[in-house]
């Protein structure tokens, strides 16, 4: 039996060199491997925020989009007026003056007179506000609108869809002649139903009138009525 020759020690030092450089490359197709794991991982988390982000900001924006949709928006109308002729309503001559106290008003709710000298802050009120206030606000072009305690809920919602968002003050009154009535400085309308078209006309004309004793003057930073809502 032939014995097997010796490896020559010169070629078991190749050998051996040779399985190192196997090792240290094998270790780094392993590290090059992992590497690459990590950097597929990065890039698909990053794709997943950003795409995360871009839902994210979508939604948001639809939700904006809708709310501003959705919510209510006050009417609008142009200030002053151009003198237009409105079924219905009533002018008066009502002088104006600061008191103090109580004032028996000509009208049922006042449309102008004598006033307190602190003016109401213009808004929607869900109880009486006093009328020596109320008066002062319509001096300064406000448009009082007043509605019968017993109007319903709906109704009453469809009434402040119609109103401005400002030089406006809306609130319950008890006897009134209707179940919703309208004042400016020396004018009135009467109506017995919301939908009314007649409401958005004498706001029209009537709202922030030029022809009011004070027209101009501020409608807030005055004084609150118990019961203001808005």
């Amino acid at each position: 039996m032939n014995a097997t020759p010796p490896v020559p020690p010169k070629v078991k030092q190749q050998q051996k060199q040779l399985s190192i450089k196997q090792q240290r490359a094998a270790d780094r197709e392993r590290k090059l491997e992992e590497f690459r794991k990590k950097e597929a991982r990065r890039r698909r988390n990053r794709l997943i925020g950003i795409w995360s982000a871009v839902v994210g900001a979508v939604a948001i924006v639809g939700l904006i989009v809708t709310t501003i949709v959705l919510t209510p928006q006050p009417a609008s109308y142009t200030a002053g007026g151009t003198g237009a002729t409105i079924e219905g309503v009533e002018t008066f001559d009502n002088g104006a003056g600061h008191v103090e106290g109580a004032v028996d008003y000509a009208q049922t709710p006042p449309a102008g007179g004598e006033h307190n000298p602190a003016w109401l802050n213009c808004g929607v009120y869900d109880q009486p506000v006093p009328n020596e206030n109320a008066v002062h606000s319509m001096e300064h072009g406000a448009v009082w609108v007043t509605y019968d305690p017993s109007l319903s809920d709906a109704d009453l919602e469809t009434l402040r869809s119609k109103l401005p968002s400002t030089y406006v003050i809306l609130s319950p009154f008890e006897g009134l002649p209707s179940d919703v009535v309208l004042s400016g400085w020396n004018s009135q309308l009467q109506v017995d139903n919301v939908d009314d078209p007649r409401i958005a006309e004498f706001l029209e004309e009537y709202w922030k009138s030029q022809n009011v004793p004070e027209p101009g003057a501020l409608c807030t930073g005055a004084i609150d009525a118990p019961g203001k809502v808005a």
